[in-house]
């Protein structure tokens, strides 16, 4: 079992065996155990860091209606669900941009990619609109299936909804798909 792994466990048990008004903290920053979206309650499925060597970028946590271990169960579950990222350092738009695309890039196939080409430009413009990120920002990726994708910084929307439950699923893709920006992300995310 490697570092990641424990910590990843020992933030679980955190969130397991707070009483009363739950929460779980990972690396510092707190997340609430559960959130509304779209009427809807969501719960914490898992958290995990992204750091390149000895950079720490943001930690995020995985909000589902209920817990799943793989993408696939992730995206079956029908409803609202959501990707919350807590920034660790100052992050300029076009990192975002680069990283995100990527991430999509490498998880689809051409055609899934050509389908998929008016919305990443759509999702290209609403983090330009973000600017540069600070440390202690939040970052929601929201996805309503009757709405789309929509992005927000500090509850502040950026842009406009993103339809699509392939869209969602290939931004999803990023953090917990078959190659992942990141493995010691996808496995906290995922709760493994």
């Amino acid at each position: 079992m490697n570092i990641a792994s424990i910590f990843t466990r020992v933030a679980c048990v955190t969130l397991l065996l707070t009483g009363g008004a739950f929460a779980a903290t990972f690396e510092g920053v707190r997340f609430d155990d559960s959130v509304k979206l779209a009427n809807s309650e969501l719960k914490l499925n898992g958290m995990g860091i992204r750091a390149v060597f000895i950079i720490r970028g943001y930690v995020a946590g995985l909000y589902l209606p209920d817990r799943a271990t793989t993408m696939e169960g992730a995206l079956a579950m029908p409803g609202p669900k959501r990707i919350q990222l807590r920034m660790l350092r100052d992050a300029k738009s076009a990192d975002f941009t680069k990283a995100l695309v990527a991430g999509i890039k490498k998880n689809a196939s051409p055609t899934e990619l050509e389908a998929l080409h008016d919305r990443i430009a759509q999702l290209e413009g609403a983090i330009e609109s973000f600017g540069t990120t600070a440390k202690g920002d939040t970052i929601n990726l929201d996805f309503e299936p009757e709405r789309g994708l929509t992005l927000s910084v500090n509850g502040v929307r950026k842009g406009s909804a993103i339809a699509g439950a392939d869209f969602f699923g290939a931004v999803l893709g990023i953090f917990v798909g078959g190659k992942p920006i990141d493995p010691r992300l996808k496995k906290g995310l995922l709760g493994l």
